[in-house]
């Protein structure tokens, strides 16, 4: 197995974590939620909420390590991102998986603060559940779409 395969084998499994997790909160635990006494359902986002964060910072050092590593493979595509379809959505791809790092960042460091209220959460779960279905897109697509 070479260098770049180890790197791709990585990040689709550390994606699959990210992406199942925001695409089960968003599409599964949302719509529960109407079934759930609130009571139940907060005890339920309480442990959720501790597993994650656990979880995920090491999901995303592999998730964007691995992605950096296969980024750099691309680099003279990405010196000039315009002058090809693979490298304008690549580009894009990596402008949308920056804006959902910065997310999670945000939602850390507001639950820190104690301020992640379920509000808050829920927009935060729905704008990277549409920033991912935009970057698998994008993954797929970049490979089989030129112009």
């Amino acid at each position: 197995m070479n260098h770049y395969t180890l790197l791709l084998v990585l990040h689709l499994f550390a994606a699959f974590v990210f992406v199942g997790t925001v695409f089960f909160e968003v599409l599964i635990l949302e719509n529960a939620r109407k079934h759930v006494p609130r009571n139940a359902m907060h005890q339920i986002e309480v442990a959720i909420g501790k597993r994650a964060s656990r979880l995920m910072p090491w999901v995303l050092l592999v998730l964007y390590t691995s992605g950096l590593g296969m980024a750099w493979q691309y680099r003279n595509l990405l010196a000039h991102p315009l002058d090809n379809s693979f490298g304008l959505m690549l580009l894009i791809k990596i402008v949308l998986a920056l804006s959902v790092f910065g997310h999670f960042v945000t939602a850390m460091t507001l639950r820190r603060k104690g301020r992640l209220f379920p509000s808050v959460s829920r927009r935060i779960h729905l704008s990277l559940f549409c920033h991912m279905v935009g970057i698998v897109l994008l993954a797929k697509l970049m490979f089989r779409l030129s112009w």
